[in-house]
């Protein structure tokens, strides 16, 4: 699958370029989730998380943080990198804005143009994700705080845990403790993201 995969964008490369359309053309290639464990791949034998926590369905940085690459040789500087905070909603608003098209104004995205072409961009919040499977599992990150809640459809095993990022990126140690008042936000925000507060689900 790696092989064809890997084959199948070196021919959409090697069009482009016989076409002259590489140079002004946005690639964007990213994975919709972290490993997963289906069709006999052993995520744990191949370390395909890193130093990352949990695998697909998992709102653990594993489970949810992936890599993007974007190639537009005439806008796109080699070789830069961007720490942007984003999700795939924001692909649309992107787009839209690179392709000078009329953004709807309902859109919960926020455009990452300028990480890619290295100007002014704007900052989210947070990203929020909710996952109904597993006994339910809800999680928000900001730049630096990472909230997890899971068991959420039992009231009885509800159970919330904070991580800072910044230094423990494997989400190892739960600081709620340590830091009442951010955990206490976001998991007001959390909260407020999935609907518990009787409005429709918003991310910000």
């Amino acid at each position: 699958m790696m092989q064809m995969l890997d084959e199948g964008v070196g021919r959409i490369v090697e069009t482009l370029k016989k076409t002259g359309q590489w140079e002004n053309t946005l690639i964007i290639f990213s994975s919709d989730n972290g490993p997963h464990q289906e069709g006999r791949h052993d995520a744990e034998f191949f370390d395909s998380n890193g130093p990352l926590r949990g695998i697909k369905r998992d709102l653990y940085e594993g489970g949810v943080r992936v890599p993007m690459i974007a190639s537009w040789p005439w806008a796109i500087k080699a070789g830069s990198t961007s720490d942007h905070l984003s999700s795939f909603e924001d692909v649309f608003p992107t787009l839209a804005e690179l392709g000078e098209g009329e953004t709807p104004s309902d859109l919960t995205g926020l455009s990452f143009a300028g990480s890619l072409l290295g100007t002014t961009q704007a900052k989210r919040e947070f990203v929020y994700w909710e996952f109904e499977e597993q006994g339910g599992k809800q999680g928000i990150v900001t730049e630096r705080w990472k909230g997890i809640r899971l068991d959420t459809l039992d009231p009885d095993k509800t159970r919330f845990a904070l991580y800072d990022l910044s230094t423990d990126l494997a989400e190892s140690n739960d600081v709620s403790l340590q830091y009442p008042t951010i955990a206490e936000e976001l998991l007001t925000k959390m909260l407020l993201a999935g609907g518990s507060s009787g409005d429709a689900p918003v991310t910000k």
